[in-house]
């Protein structure tokens, strides 16, 4: 494929799935990384990228994204009154400092690993999406002391291990311990800024063997280019739709649609 065909192609797939991505973020309060690690590896995929660090192109350009659209999403929520300052900045350090961790981890590991990872991590958020209650608690209040320390290390380090911002893991643990929905969405945006801007950073210096054009370190800046464009475009439209319709039954088919996806990653990851 000669490179200005390979350019049209690669910018038409992902500006139709990053429009789909942007629309399912918007319309379930999903992170728009859950969705766009597998869209980058299908679409690296079947352009040619397919090496042993596939999945660290397709984690740190997921990431790039998440630097934008959280720090946009922070913004606004914080406008409203949204964000729980106290938790975002008690959290914040053990989140850093675990999503430095998690770079380490990811720029170390072969691709089927890092498949095999996200596979088994985007099962466990799907089955909570499909199935997770809202009256669901662990505890009236956020933990504190010791309990943080090590919870919060979890979720940044876990989180660029699936290429993600803050939501998937962020949310259902602030709800668990009893923060409002809408707090808990808030402040989760900020743990996405908290976990990509160091994450990207690393990221930039992975060296990628087998990389599409305008690829630096593990970001590939046309895909991120194109799907910031799309999703900024698309988000809203999800969030519109989301107050016509009922989100739960939506969140549910996600969910399962999610296991799908993570099963064929684990499968494809064990060489089947």
């Amino acid at each position: 494929m000669d490179d200005l065909m390979l350019l049209a192609t690669m910018a038409g797939l992902l500006l139709a799935l990053g429009a789909f991505a942007g629309v399912l973020a918007g319309m379930l309060g999903v992170g728009g990384g859950i969705v766009l690690v597998p869209v980058f590896f299908y679409v690296f995929s079947a352009l040619g990228f397919a090496g042993p660090q596939l999945m660290q192109l397709c984690l740190g350009t997921s990431l790039a994204t998440i630097t934008v659209t959280s720090l946009r999403s922070v913004a606004a929520h914080h406008k409203r009154g949204a964000v729980d300052w106290p938790i975002l900045k008690g959290w914040g350090p053990g989140i850093a400092i675990g999503a430095a961790l998690g770079v380490g981890v990811a720029s170390s590991l072969r691709s089927d690993m890092l498949q095999g990872i996200f596979g088994a991590l985007a099962i466990i958020v799907g089955v909570y999406l499909a199935f997770g209650r809202d009256h669901w608690r662990l505890a009236q209040t956020m933990p504190q002391g010791i309990r943080r320390a090590i919870l919060s290390p979890f979720i940044g380090f876990l989180s660029v291990l699936m290429g993600i911002g803050g939501g998937s893991f962020g949310v259902p643990t602030m709800t668990l311990y009893n923060v409002p929905i809408h707090r808990a969405v808030a402040t989760a945006a900020g743990f996405g800024v908290i976990i990509a801007v160091p994450s990207v950073i690393g990221f930039l210096f992975v060296d990628i063997a087998i990389a599409p054009p305008f690829t630096v370190g593990a970001v590939n800046f046309l895909a991120f280019g194109l799907i910031i464009a799309m999703t900024l475009v698309t988000a809203p439209w999800g969030a519109a739709l989301a107050h016509k319709m009922d989100a739960k039954p939506l969140k549910r088919v996600f969910g399962l649609f999610l296991i799908l996806v993570a099963i064929n990653m684990l499968r494809k990851a064990l060489g089947w």
